[in-house]
């Protein structure tokens, strides 16, 4: 008898999702994240409120190159924080949730795969992160006369850097986090060890000098140094950059690791 041509591969390609299914999954990503009134407003809301709060003093005081310290210091925490809060603290929940309810072992056996929740969930993150850093950017500049990087293209890699490894530190706790109020718990504790040892209160060189050297060389205290030198007009330190992408490399590579997705 003839064998007659498979088809198998016409229909997966069939139903595989495209781009209408990406679009659709985004916006309930979306919808899902503008009804979180906390995950909506804190990681824009905190960072502007540190920025008013900082921007007065700071936007007087000149510290190099012509900068004032809003733009060397104020405006590359301000920035990093926005990053670090939806990366480390938002992004875990929601995905936590998703498995914990059962919602990515269902998607699994769909054409829709739970991979499409994770991207959709990460690229709603980014819009996040780009609205805040937008606001963040505007109320310096048009209320306290902040000026722009002096090196742009530099601070605009900084930051897809430092998006990259804060979301990846965030899959980490997806990974292990239990529930989402465990989630919510590990990436608090994150987050703040990270933003204390990287500088977030009051400075790195208010601690002990071994404690900094490691703050410098974690994702937070990279983000806002390499991100001061773009500012500054300063040549970046090569060894923030590292630490930046080997935090997105082991970040990655841990979470793939540990993740489970029920």
């Amino acid at each position: 008898m003839r064998d007659q041509p498979s088809t198998s591969g016409m229909r997966i390609s069939a139903h595989r999702p495209g781009p209408r299914a990406w679009l659709l999954m985004v916006g309930c990503e979306a919808k899902m994240i503008a009804r979180d009134t906390a995950g909506l407003v804190v990681p824009i809301g905190l960072p502007l409120l540190i920025l008013v709060m900082s921007a007065s003093s700071a936007s007087d005081e000149v510290v190099a190159n012509g900068r004032t310290a809003l733009d060397v210091f104020v405006l590359p925490l301000v920035l990093t924080i926005v990053i670090a809060t939806i990366g480390i603290i938002n992004m875990p929940s929601f995905l936590a949730y998703y498995r914990r309810t059962g919602i990515l072992r269902r998607l699994a056996v769909t054409p829709a795969s739970p991979v499409m929740v994770l991207l959709a969930q990460v690229v709603v993150s980014v819009i996040q992160a780009i609205i805040g850093i937008t606001a963040a950017l505007a109320v310096a500049v048009l209320a306290f006369d902040a000026g722009p990087p002096t090196h742009l293209a530099t601070a605009l890699g900084v930051l897809v850097l430092a998006m990259a490894a804060m979301y990846s530190v965030g899959m980490i706790i997806t990974a292990v986090a239990p529930t989402p109020n465990s989630a919510v718990a590990i990436g608090l504790v994150a987050f703040f060890a990270l933003g204390a040892l990287g500088g977030m209160f009051g400075g790195r060189q208010a601690l002990p000098a071994a404690v900094a050297t490691v703050g410098e060389w974690l994702p937070f205290g990279a983000s806002v140094e390499a991100l001061a030198a773009a500012w500054a007009g300063a040549a970046t330190d090569p060894a923030h950059l590292v630490s930046l992408g080997a935090t997105t490399v082991v970040g990655c590579a841990v979470a793939g690791i540990l993740f489970r997705w029920e």
